[in-house]
């Protein structure tokens, strides 16, 4: 017959979680944890409400220590790296000054489900509970970890299902044509009336000041310094501009008038990372959007002069009016400046191809110093005005027939048409392969047919466009010399720097002895040294 056994309990001493002594753990050492998501007024009351609330609850318990109320305003709850009271707290409660978080719902305390559960894991081995109060969850009990994986998704599905509403409001906003600006941080518009954009004169000035500095030959480090040195401070209010700034408000379409839409999109509700729009969802290209800062011709020459810089041998630097003006014509690079006997009263700044002496055979083009080039500009503009009546006549004639692109237009219509019916028929053909049985063979031979009339159409369109642009950057440039061309002057004797920049579009230096200045109405003047030196005597 098998004994009785006799079994005595012996009491746990310690806490299952910490560790302390249970004796010592009666008294819970408590904080709170409280978060709205947005800077609204009302949201900013209802966090002042929840640290009233919890100073209040904490302390009302005699059996509770009240540790801190840590909050954080106006932080996205979908991730826990930006939130730092957040953070603070978890790194108390894991150097044991916290036992017990009290915090309103699991959706205040992370809409992620993975970043939810770690970091209460990380507590729980810790031996610090987590309370949530609209759910009922404390995570020490056995069904927390459960409750609070099946509330963590809903509430991730909440966050989620709150992004996709709040990018369908944008692309519905997008199809409709309205334009979103972040006034705050962009120059030149404030909301006006109907929250359409509103120009403001004072910025709208500096904008247009940007764009005639880069069309005289100043680069966007040039533009910096000319802003810095008139004391315009930046749209962020910092005294010097950024280059990056300068480039975005000289390729921003926003100043013309229009705007293209949805450049970039969130790729992760999540982390909130956005990615450039190279193509995975729709852009909205809405003209006549509010009111131009800029003309869009003016526009357009800025990009035209863009991309003729983007393709130019050597450098683009716009120091001087000379700079990225002055071409060799033995190895086609940019002649740069240097400063000869820099010390000496002898100094003076002359000007030679950069690469005269890195090739294996030397250019064979002569150096010129400063004070030559201005003197070899008034010969070859006085030669100008010796045909000013012919050369206006001419470029009247040729603005007039340049300006006339109705048969482009016409064209470029009718291939966007041809366009439009060829994706149709490739959508067609899909979906009939799609829905029957078809020769497979047969089918890509008919498809890679179609692709490549699309494509070649696609091509015209471009090749239409870019003839569109060049003909309208051709006609701005010809009005442009008209306007500046002096019609009534008689021949100057002096160097005019703004002149220069107006009328001349490059100089050729040549390897015998003559400077070709060609002007932008495409006009070209060649100046032998010996007349610059029979001038001066």
């Amino acid at each position: 017959m098998n004994a009785v056994k006799n079994v005595t309990v012996i009491p746990a001493t310690l806490d299952y979680y910490s560790a302390v002594p249970i004796i010592q753990a009666i008294r819970k050492k408590v904080a709170a944890y409280a978060r709205v998501s947005s800077d609204k007024k009302e949201q900013l009351t209802s966090y002042e409400m929840q640290v009233r609330y919890y100073t209040n609850y904490i302390q009302s318990n005699l059996e509770w220590d009240f540790v801190k109320i840590y909050a954080d305003e106006g932080i996205t709850g979908t991730n826990t790296k930006k939130r730092d009271e957040f953070n603070d707290m978890v790194k108390d409660a894991l150097a044991g000054k916290i036992d017990l978080i009290i915090t309103k719902s699991v959706a205040r305390f992370a809409r992620n489900t993975v970043d939810s559960l770690t970091t209460v894991r990380k507590l729980k081995e810790k031996g610090v509970a987590v309370y949530f109060e609209n759910e009922n969850i404390n995570t020490l009990d056995a069904k927390g970890e459960l409750l609070l994986t099946i509330m963590s998704s809903i509430a991730q599905e909440g966050a989620r299902k709150i992004s996709e509403d709040v990018t369908w409001g944008h692309r519905k906003r997008f199809e409709e044509g309205k334009v979103i600006i972040p006034y705050k941080n962009f120059l030149g518009f404030r909301k006006g009336k109907d929250n359409l954009p509103e120009i403001v004169e004072e910025e709208a000035e500096i904008i247009r000041t940007i764009y005639k500095l880069f069309l005289d030959g100043k680069t966007p480090y040039g533009i910096s310094d000319y802003l810095f040195e008139n004391n315009i401070p930046s749209p962020m209010g910092k005294e010097r501009w950024s280059v990056s700034t300068i480039r975005s408000v000289l390729i921003n379409e926003k100043y013309k008038c229009e705007a293209i839409l949805q450049k970039s999109f969130t790729v992760d509700y999540l982390t909130k990372k956005k990615k450039k729009n190279q193509g995975e969802v729709p852009m909205y290209h809405v003209k006549s959007s509010h009111q131009a800062i800029v003309e869009p011709e003016v526009f357009e020459m800025v990009q035209a002069e863009i991309e003729k810089r983007s393709k130019l041998k050597g450098q683009h630097t716009g120091g001087s009016v000379f700079s990225s003006k002055i071409l060799c014509a033995d190895c086609h690079n940019f002649f740069g400046s240097k400063v000869w006997h820099f010390t000496t009263k002898y100094r003076k700044t002359v000007w030679q191809c950069r690469y005269k002496f890195k090739r294996k055979k030397k250019c064979e083009t002569p150096h010129l110093s400063e004070e030559q080039l201005k003197n070899l500009f008034v010969l070859g503009f006085n030669k100008l005005l010796e045909d000013k009546d012919e050369i206006i006549e001419n470029c009247r004639a040729v603005i007039e027939v340049i300006g006339d692109t109705k048969t482009l237009e016409t064209e470029k219509a009718r291939l966007c048409g041809e366009s439009r019916l060829l994706f149709t028929r490739i959508q067609s053909y899909i979906d009939k392969n799609a829905s029957q049985t078809l020769d497979q063979q047969e089918y890509k031979a008919n498809y890679t047919k179609l692709s490549a009339e699309y494509e070649a159409v696609k091509q015209k369109i471009q090749d239409a466009d870019f003839k569109l642009q060049k003909a309208r950057v051709n006609k701005i440039a010809l009005e442009g010399f008209l306007n500046d061309f002096p019609k009534d002057a008689e021949l100057i004797t002096s160097f005019d720097e703004k002149l220069f920049s107006s009328v001349v579009d490059k100089i050729v230096v040549d390897v015998n002895n003559q400077v070709i200045f060609i002007f932008k109405n495409g006009h070209e003047v060649p100046v032998r040294f010996e007349e610059l030196k029979q001038n001066e005597s």
